[in-house]
């Protein structure tokens, strides 16, 4: 399943909902109900079996039940969590908890719900994890799309960039730089070409987003160390790393 993460290919097609429960009939009932609306169903006996399958790129979700012989739930939840896979989880059982529940809700659980469930109920809920799953999917495209912009600008683009969201002019950026205006203004259009940015505002918006997510060094310092939080793409964010500009 490693490769069910948020910055895998969003697959177009019916949305799957995976069943993961050690009681054979409910599955066979849960998968009906499934796909009585439309959607797919997969079913599963218990938590490895499920880990154990082949990679899913698409959209949906997974329907897990708490106690199981082996792995439990919460522990297949959280194993899920530590390998980034972005299905969301709705739990449905038998012996649920208050801190069970809590703290399913607080790892990011869609929802908690107690057996017997009704079915309008439960449906309602695996679409509404459907959909996050889908934006989540969306979102990530967007992302690796700013991501593919922003590696195609030289060292140099970047560090025009870099001034730019920080709201410098170019006279500016040219005497911080040791560069002429005109040479500051031509790293500006190529910065803009690149990016397909049409505004400064949207050169702004692209960078604000890709702030968000870990990444590489936006000015390749240590380029084997993923930055955890890229400050300096916001403006007048620093890191340690990010050149330094003149008040």
């Amino acid at each position: 399943m490693e490769s069910a993460r948020s910055t895998s290919p969003r697959a177009t097609g019916v949305p799957t909902i995976f069943i993961v429960d050690d009681d054979e009939s409910l599955r066979r009932s849960l998968a009906r109900l499934v796909r009585a609306v439309g959607l797919n169903a997969e079913s599963f006996e218990s938590a490895r079996a499920f880990i154990e399958r082949e990679p899913f790129t698409g959209a949906g979700c997974i329907l897990l039940d708490v106690q199981m012989p082996g792995v439990s739930g919460p522990e297949l939840h959280a194993e899920l969590l530590e390998r980034h896979v972005a299905l969301p989880v709705v739990f449905l059982t038998a012996h649920g908890d208050l801190p069970t529940g809590i703290a399913a809700m607080k790892k990011g659980a869609v929802d908690f719900l107690q057996k017997p469930v009704d079915d309008e109920l439960l449906l309602q809920t695996l679409r509404q994890a459907v959909q996050r799953h889908t934006a989540q999917q969306m979102a990530g495209e967007q992302l690796q799309g700013v991501e593919t912009r922003l590696a195609s600008l030289s060292r140099r683009e970047r560090e025009v960039l870099k001034q730019i969201i920080d709201g410098r002019l170019n006279k500016q950026i040219a005497a911080d730089m040791g560069i002429s205006i005109k040479t500051v203004k031509a790293h500006r259009a190529r910065v803009m070409e690149k990016t397909a940015a049409r505004s400064l505002a949207e050169l702004v918006h692209l960078c604000e987003l890709a702030s968000h997510a870990t990444g590489p060094c936006l000015f390749e310092i240590h380029p084997e160390h993923p930055c955890a939080q890229r400050d300096c793409l916001n403006s007048g964010g620093r890191c340690s790393f990010a050149p330094s500009v003149s008040d």
